[in-house]
């Protein structure tokens, strides 16, 4: 069991460094071959295909496998990826950019589903926040690296490289964890999983929580970036040292939080974390510099409240349900593409409302205070 953890460690590292290096770069890549105004239409049509994805999860999973489902997802986002890389038509290059999305939507569920396995009831928020320290570190050295490739061989150079990672992610998922036993998925019809999700107040709540986590990462995602570069005048390679000390309170925080939340429980961080991630959103329209550290300390602090919240949620779900509730763990996952449905279909008005882009980060900010109130009504997990 230690082992196949370590197994599973390993290929979520490796699999996060090309997730993480093209995050932060795809709507600017989109930019080149659209209108910046379909950027967020390209989101949604990706996102909604996630969401049909993962409903459909659980029959994928019984034909296939845990592993051999990891593997055939790590193959197609190696080919998606080096279609973007070479693809220079907007015919092959948008299609592929909706199969990488939805494919590394998907492995993401199944490392769940590994993860989940392999953790014990009375520690998942140790298991949970080490899994999460370590996909972090990746996202934190992809971006120390991802500046540099851009400039020295543009977007192909990142699509191509993160292609490379993926070929050792699908070798892991062929080659080992053969001994790994599925449990009997449920394949369940989505409106029982909603009724579910309803009836059990407190996961509707965390679902909520965990979905205005993935709403702040999507704006973030999207609008971030070009913000940066567009406006304030970042080059990449600065936007990539900002983007490296703005990741590394999930580095530094996830594992102990995780072992606290066993501990104490969910709620008081999940409070804390909410109320620092609001506030230093809310300062990011106030800043009128170029100053590339005040940026990042800016940035970084919003990451520590994402971060305590992030593993917080993540704790809180997985003491409530068990591997074989593939459906539930699915529609779970389903915040991140709901997330990036909405966030765009939000922020579309908003910029044709407000007098300045800068503006769309107090939107922000008023949507996690939200979360806030959500928090304030929940019960920890004993």
């Amino acid at each position: 069991m230690k082992h196949s953890r370590k197994i599973i460690y390993l290929a979520s590292f490796l699999f996060s460094i090309p997730v993480a290096i093209t995050t932060y770069i795809n709507s600017s890549f989109l930019e080149i071959y659209i209108n910046t105004n379909y950027i967020a239409v390209i989101y949604v049509v990706a996102s909604l295909a996630t969401i049909i994805g993962l409903l459909e999860m659980p029959r994928i999973l019984t034909r296939l496998g845990n592993r051999k489902t990891s593997a055939l997802f790590s193959i197609v986002t190696f080919f998606s990826l080096i279609f973007m890389a070479f693809g220079k038509m907007e015919f092959v290059v948008i299609p592929a950019f909706i199969i990488y999305f939805v494919a590394t939507n998907c492995i993401l569920a199944t490392l769940d589903i590994f993860m989940e396995d392999f953790s014990k009831s009375r520690a998942i928020g140790r298991f949970r926040g080490f899994y999460l320290m370590i996909v972090s570190s990746a996202w934190v050295i992809a971006q120390l690296v991802s500046g540099s490739i851009i400039t020295k061989s543009s977007y192909t150079g990142i699509y191509l490289f993160s292609a490379g990672f993926m070929v050792l992610v699908s070798f892991i998922f062929v080659l080992f964890l053969q001994d790994f036993e599925d449990p009997k998925y449920k394949k369940v019809p989505i409106k029982r999983t909603i009724k579910f999700f309803i009836q059990n107040k407190h996961i509707s709540k965390i679902y909520l929580i965990n979905f205005i986590l993935r709403f702040f990462y999507a704006w973030m995602i999207i609008y971030t970036p070009i913000y940066l570069h567009e406006y304030i005048g970042f080059t990449w390679n600065q936007i990539g040292v900002i983007f490296t000390v703005m990741l590394l309170p999930f580095v530094l925080l996830e594992f102990p939080l995780g072992k606290l939340s066993d501990k104490i429980g969910e709620k008081k961080m999940l409070l804390i974390g909410f109320s620092i991630i609001a506030f230093f959103t809310t300062t990011i329209p106030l800043l009128h510099t170029s100053e590339l550290w005040l940026w990042a300390s800016i940035l970084f602090l919003t990451r520590v409240g994402a971060a305590t919240i992030e593993v917080m949620s993540e704790t809180y779900f997985f003491k409530s349900v068990s591997v074989e509730n593939a459906d539930a763990i699915s529609f779970f996952r389903n915040t991140a593409p709901f997330s990036f449905v909405v966030a765009p279909l939000v922020a579309i008005p908003i910029l044709l409302l407000i007098p300045t882009f800068q503006y769309l980060f107090f939107a922000l900010g008023a949507v996690l205070l939200l979360g806030l109130l959500i928090t304030l009504r929940l019960k920890d997990v004993r």
